[in-house]
């Protein structure tokens, strides 16, 4: 069953943030991920915000979006995200 990375934006610092996005693309896809849609949020209509991206990554399992996650490779990327960006990501099992 596939699942889905969800990331939830609010970018506070774009060149650091770019840092972030070098390091995480790659590492999602030595992990199996294919992004389904990345894009700026053009209304919250619901819930809190405020957010400036939404990224869905697909991933083939469960366990597969979490090895992605927890990698060296991922570990990296999030450290150059501290202090660049508000991120929430959350791991969707698509059955």
């Amino acid at each position: 069953m596939p699942a889905y990375g969800v990331a939830l934006v609010n970018i506070t610092d774009p060149g650091k943030y770019q840092e972030y996005t070098k390091l995480a693309g790659p590492a999602a896809t030595k992990y199996g991920g294919k992004v389904v849609c990345r894009g700026v949020v053009e209304s919250v209509n619901e819930g809190k915000g405020p957010y400036t991206r939404v990224m869905v990554v697909e991933f083939a399992t469960v366990e597969a979006a979490k090895a992605f996650y927890a990698s060296p490779e991922y570990v990296e990327a999030r450290e150059k995200r501290i202090g660049a960006a508000d991120f929430n990501m959350l791991i969707v099992d698509g059955s």
